[in-house]
């Protein structure tokens, strides 16, 4: 009797796991769509343009991506739809199926594998914090004073974390936007703003006065990022990989590496080596 249950059940559920692991590939043969959704304020990774479209380096990475699946696919055209997420529901929208892949500054953790699947690694980067040039230089002189950090990421757990291992009095103020926390440090309602190097860069850059900004030489943790799709779906992820490797193999991400970033910021020896090591052969 528990064999034959044992058999009914499986026959039952295999064509629908067949299904599930090829859906998004189906999808995309049978809508000519892939919908990839993205952060409007996590520059220069993920964000809005003034023109209103979207842009940065893992929205332009996720483009030449989406190109050569249709390509291999047999699609003359692919379209490709955009879906706002915030740092909240960005996991839920992907888990959900309201969106296919996840582009923005997603850092892989085994945690979130809980909730998605990943692609190979896309970029590297470490959380630190930014200052005025009277504010604090290190996590120890944090004692009594408040810090910006973007609600609902890696960066704030680990800021958490390494207050309460230093046993520190700062007062941990989340912020919504990336936006949000640089408007907080420069009116000095916060102290320091924590978030990835490569972003608090870019936030300097067009800040009210770049020159009153100072980077800590201190890095929180190390932040490995990846592409997030719905768990399960394992044709599509080897897809995604696939293509990721071919970009990394053909200089292609030197390319979208130099059309975000401009041709005088070099990528990291160690997101170089990255590449290099993700580079992985047919």
């Amino acid at each position: 009797m528990g064999r034959l249950l044992i058999a009914t059940v499986l026959a039952f559920t295999a064509p629908f796991a067949g299904c599930a692991a090829a859906a998004t590939l189906d999808d995309m043969r049978n809508n000519g769509t892939l919908r990839i959704a993205y952060r409007e304020d996590a520059p220069p990774f993920a964000y809005k343009a003034a023109t209103g479209t979207p842009a940065g380096f893992m929205v332009e990475l996720c483009r030449a991506v989406a190109q050569g699946i249709g390509r291999k696919l047999g699609l003359a055209e692919l379209k490709v739809v955009y879906v706002p997420v915030t740092s909240t529901d960005r996991f839920e929208a992907i888990a959900s199926g309201k969106a296919d892949l996840l582009c923005e500054a997603t850092t892989h953790t085994l945690e979130r594998r809980r909730l998605v699947d990943f692609s190979i690694a896309t970029f590297a980067d470490g959380a630190s914090f930014m200052t005025l040039p009277d504010g604090p230089d290190d996590l120890g002189n944090l004692n009594g004073k408040k810090v910006g950090v973007l609600a609902n990421t890696t960066t704030e757990a680990g800021l958490r974390r390494a207050l309460a291992d230093a046993g520190s009095t700062a007062e941990v103020v989340p912020a919504r936007t990336h936006q949000e926390g640089l408007d907080a440090l420069e009116n000095r309602t916060v102290s320091a703003y924590f978030a990835d190097r490569a972003i608090l860069a870019y936030l300097a850059r067009d800040a009210k006065a770049p020159s009153n900004l100072q980077l800590a030489d201190v890095y929180l943790s190390i932040e490995p990022y990846a592409l997030a799709m719905r768990r399960g779906d394992s044709d599509f992820r080897l897809a995604v990989d696939s293509e990721l490797s071919r970009i990394y193999r053909s200089g292609e991400i030197d390319r979208i590496f130099t059309a975000v970033f401009g041709p005088s910021i070099r990528p990291s020896p160690q997101v170089e080596n990255l590449y290099a090591t993700g580079a992985l052969p047919d």
